[in-house]
C-alpha cells in the first residue's frame, strides 16, 4: 500500500513554478459524461483546466475522455494506455466497483494515478486522492436536519450512484441523526438524476401519507423530487435538502424559499485541483502524493450569496 500523506493546499500555488521535463509527459483524464448538473460543471472545469495547462506546459500533453457508463470508461482508460502511453491518469470513476480492477492494473504498470471524488473499492491503489469531504457532507446535512426538526419526524433519503462516496455520505448522515427522533421511512438510489428521483419520489408519495422532509443529498435529485411533490399536490413535506451548490438552488435559498432552506457545498471544480496537482507531480519534485480534501459548508439564506455564481455552468 502506498504511503498516504496530507497534501498541503500550498502545493497548488507552485503550479506555475514547476520545472519542465526534458521528455514530454502524457496525462490522461478520464471522467463521466455530463449525465447530471454536477457532472456538467465538472466537465466544464476539466476542459478549461486542460486547455490552460497545455498552454502553460510545453512538455505536457493531455488526453481527455468522457464516458456515459462504466464499460466505456474502462475502454477509454485501456485505450489511453495502449495508444498514448500515458505517464499519469486522472480519473473520476463512473462507479467504484467496476473501475477498481482496471485502474489497479494501470497503477501496477507504473503509471501515476490520481483518483477524484468517487473512490475505488480497494484502498491504496492511487498515488493521490482529491475529493470533497463526503463524511462532512453527510454530517452537515444530518446536523441541519436535527436542528430544523427538534421534535423529530419522518423523512425519506435519496442516495446517489453506488460508490464509496455515497456510502460515506449516508453513514455520516445516519450517525448525525441518531437519537434525534428523526425516522427514515425509506432510502433509495436516485442516481444523482432528476428523472430517476422524480420516479422514486412518486413511489414514496404513494406509499407514505405523511413525509415531513427529504434529504435529497444532491441538487439534481432535489429538482426531480420537488417536481414530484408539486405534481402530487402534497403539502406535508416541509423542506427538501439538496447539496453540491447548483446556482439555481443557491438562489432559491438566498431568496428565502422555505422548500429549499439550505444547501451543502461540494464543488465540481475539484477536478481542476486534481489535474493541476498531477501536473505539478509530473513537472517538479514537489511532493503531491496523499489526500487533498475540500471541506463541505452549510449554505443558508444568510450566507447564500457568498456561494452564488450566476455565470457558472452548474
Amino acid at each position: 500500500m502506498k504511503k498516504t500523506t496530507l497534501v498541503s493546499a500550498a502545493i497548488a500555488a507552485s503550479l506555475f513554478a514547476g520545472s519542465a521535463m526534458a521528455e514530454s509527459k502524457v496525462i490522461g483524464v478520464s471522467i463521466p459524461a455530463a449525465t447530471h448538473g454536477w457532472a456538467g460543471g465538472m466537465n466544464f472545469h476539466a476542459k478549461q483546466t486542460v486547455e490552460r495547462l497545455e498552454a502553460v506546459y510545453e512538455d505536457l500533453d493531455f488526453v481527455l475522455a468522457t464516458a456515459s457508463d462504466p464499460g466505456k470508461q474502462v475502454n477509454d482508460i485501456e485505450d489511453m494506455v495502449a495508444t498514448r502511453g500515458i505517464d499519469a491518469l486522472v480519473v473520476l470513476p463512473f462507479e467504484s466497483d467496476p473501475l477498481t480492477p482496471p485502474i489497479q492494473a494501470v497503477a501496477d504498470s507504473g503509471v501515476w494515478v490520481t483518483v477524484v471524488d468517487r473512490g475505488l473499492s480497494i484502498d491504496g491503489i492511487e498515488d493521490l486522492y482529491v475529493a470533497g469531504d463526503n463524511s462532512g457532507f453527510g454530517k452537515v446535512a444530518g446536523e441541519f436536519m436535527t436542528s430544523n426538526m427538534p421534535d423529530g419526524g419522518d423523512i425519506v433519503v435519496f442516495r446517489g450512484i453506488p460508490t464509496t462516496i455515497d456510502n460515506e455520505r449516508v453513514d455520516a448522515f445516519t450517525a448525525a441523526i441518531e437519537g434525534s427522533g428523526i425516522n427514515v421511512l425509506a432510502m433509495e438510489h436516485g442516481n444523482w438524476n432528476r428523472d430517476d428521483s422524480f420516479t422514486v419520489m412518486e413511489d414514496f408519495l404513494s406509499k407514505y401519507p405523511k413525509i415531513d422532509a427529504v434529504w435529497a443529498s444532491d441538487d439534481d435529485m432535489a429538482i426531480g423530487i420537488l417536481a414530484a411533490i408539486e405534481a402530487a399536490g402534497r403539502d406535508d413535506v416541509q423542506f427538501v435538502l439538496g447539496g453540491a451548490g447548483m446556482k439555481e438552488m443557491i438562489k432559491r435559498t438566498a431568496d428565502g424559499d422555505k422548500m429549499i432552506p439550505a444547501n451543502v457545498t461540494y464543488p465540481p471544480g475539484m477536478i481542476a485541483t486534481a489535474i493541476e496537482l498531477t501536473a505539478v507531480g509530473m513537472t517538479s519534485s514537489a511532493p503531491v502524493s496523499g489526500t487533498f480534501t475540500i471541506g463541505s459548508v452549510l449554505v443558508t439564506e444568510e450566507n447564500a450569496m457568498d456561494f452564488y455564481y450566476p455565470d457558472s455552468p452548474f
